[in-house]
């Protein structure tokens, strides 16, 4: 994005281009693979385009209507969940996308925007945490079944089980440091780095201890990062 204090028209226009397309940059937080991912990048550059390039953005939108099949399953989607999918297939095969795709980038490029290192943030955020999830999602069924039979449970119990679920999350996580992961594991005598579980001592798994500060951390980072939450995490 264009950060000068004093913008040229072009940077303004741009600038308000990017920010009438920011819902749709936001999907990317509800994506769940890397398909659904790059939908949403190529919906967000044809936003943009629509705006900053009209002309390879006319030419592209006469040929997504005047060719019948792309016409008829662009109408068959709509207001369904496939129809940003639908649109985006269409958009691709026609012979003006990579002509629009290129005018958007060297409209960027005349700003100092780098759109495709502005999405690969968000795309590497959204992996990881996707990553970090599947990974850890049998553990969390685990934790949360047997709070769940406990009807004893109490808000310590609550706050072990998130705290045991966060560790799982940091294993996959790149970002966070293998030394903090280290530290914890002597912190709390961990005997199996993958299963906190084994042997597990509720009593050393204490929140206030400085070495939990890493993880914590780097989780919840990790959590944005990706579009979300840690707490949306556990509660899904």
């Amino acid at each position: 994005m264009v950060n000068n204090c004093k913008m040229t028209p072009q940077e303004i226009s741009f600038t308000n281009a990017f920010n009438v397309n920011r819902p749709t940059l936001a999907l990317f937080s509800k994506c769940a693979s890397n398909d659904e991912l790059h939908i949403v990048r190529d919906a967000f550059f044809l936003g943009m385009a629509s705006q900053l390039c009209p002309e390879e953005y006319g030419s592209l939108r006469v040929s997504m209507i005047t060719d019948p099949a792309s016409f008829t399953s662009i109408v068959k989607s709509l207001n369904t969940p496939r129809g940003l999918e639908s649109m985006m297939t269409s958009a691709r095969a026609s012979d003006g996308w990579e002509g629009l795709l290129g005018a958007l980038h060297a409209v960027a490029l005349e700003v100092n925007s780098d759109l495709d290192d502005i999405w690969m943030t968000l795309e590497k955020g959204r992996l990881e945490w996707l990553g970090a999830l599947n990974s850890s999602h049998p553990l969390k069924v685990i934790l949360k079944d047997a709070l769940k039979l406990d009807k004893n449970s109490t808000d310590r119990d609550q706050m072990e089980a998130k705290m045991i679920y966060m560790y799982a999350l940091s294993l996959s996580l790149p970002a966070i440091d293998e030394t903090a992961k280290v530290c914890w594991r002597k912190i709390v005598n961990m005997e199996d780095d993958m299963n906190p579980l084994k042997n597990y001592n509720g009593e050393l798994w204490d929140p206030r201890k400085e070495e939990w500060r890493p993880l914590d951390l780097g989780v919840q980072e990790a959590a944005e990062r990706g579009g979300s939450t840690f707490n949306d995490a556990w509660e899904a």
